[in-house]
């Protein structure tokens, strides 16, 4: 089974990795036993807010599939290792959800 993830980077790095594969069975039976669900499923809206009013950061948020396997730990791994090599990967398969990404054009002064 694929996984989902919401990816969030800005000019100073990454800054949030979630797993949001949870599928409606798995949140149904977890409602009728009373237990937690098993992974955090964040706001988007929340994400997008702190995006819009921080646009100095250039925030990006991307929603990316991943094979079985893959873990938030190993994105969180891949962007330590390789940020841009790993923002160029998230962009080009990922799903783009906002991006402030700054533009070279328009940088005045460097």
């Amino acid at each position: 089974m694929n996984h989902q993830f919401v990816v969030v980077w800005d000019n100073t790095g990454l800054e949030y990795v979630g797993d949001i594969t949870l599928d409606e069975q798995q949140r149904t039976w977890s409602a009728l036993k009373g237990e937690p669900l098993k992974y955090t499923i964040p706001n988007l809206g929340h994400l997008m807010i702190r995006a819009r009013y921080n646009t100095q950061r250039h925030y990006e948020i991307y929603i990316v599939t991943a094979t079985d396997g893959i873990t938030a730990d190993d994105i969180r791994e891949m962007f330590e290792a390789n940020p841009q090599m790993s923002a160029d990967t998230i962009r080009r398969i990922g799903q783009c959800v906002h991006s402030d990404r700054a533009n070279k054009e328009e940088i005045l002064i460097t």
